[in-house]
């Protein structure tokens, strides 16, 4: 069930079962990690990683704003895009067809997803149905600047 926190243990951490995968990102840095310990000493592992090169607007177009005629003859500006803002919806997507593919490949019975609150929304609305079915909990936060080792430590200090 998505969004809930399905398998929070009584002592407020959460469950990761043995072999789920955990999904970290951010928007611009995926980390798909698996947990080779048990629910409750996880042991995150690498198994893949997926970097964007997202640099700032700015540097990424610098045309005038366009213009627009309304229906009453004059001409309005119209706001320029943020191409940055639009990679990290489309890296979102991106990730989230990676994480069907493994997840078809690999037999993954769980998952749980830990990103920012926009980008979590973007998964939510990218994820395919089988993987929306195998996460067992998610976390609005971004951890994609930490060890692994300290994923793991705010992943069962959470909840």
């Amino acid at each position: 069930m998505l969004g809930a926190n399905v398998g929070a243990s009584n002592m407020g951490g959460l469950i990761i079962p043995h072999n789920a995968f955990v999904f970290v990102g951010d928007g611009r840095k995926a980390l798909f990690l698996r947990n080779e310990g048990n629910p409750s000493h996880p042991d995150l592992k690498t198994e893949n990683v997926f970097e964007d090169d997202n640099p700032p607007t700015r540097e990424q177009g610098t045309d005038r704003p366009g213009r627009v005629n309304k229906p009453t003859g004059e001409r309005v500006a119209v706001e320029n895009a943020d191409w940055h803002n639009i990679e990290e919806h489309r890296f979102a997507h991106r990730v989230a067809g990676a994480m069907e593919r493994l997840a078809r490949e690999r037999d993954v019975k769980a998952i749980v997803v830990v990103a920012p609150p926009r980008v979590l929304a973007d998964l939510r609305n990218a994820f395919h149905a089988d993987v929306k079915a195998r996460v067992v909990g998610e976390l609005s936060k971004n951890l994609t600047g930490l060890p692994v080792g300290e994923i793991a430590r705010h992943l069962a200090a959470e909840y």
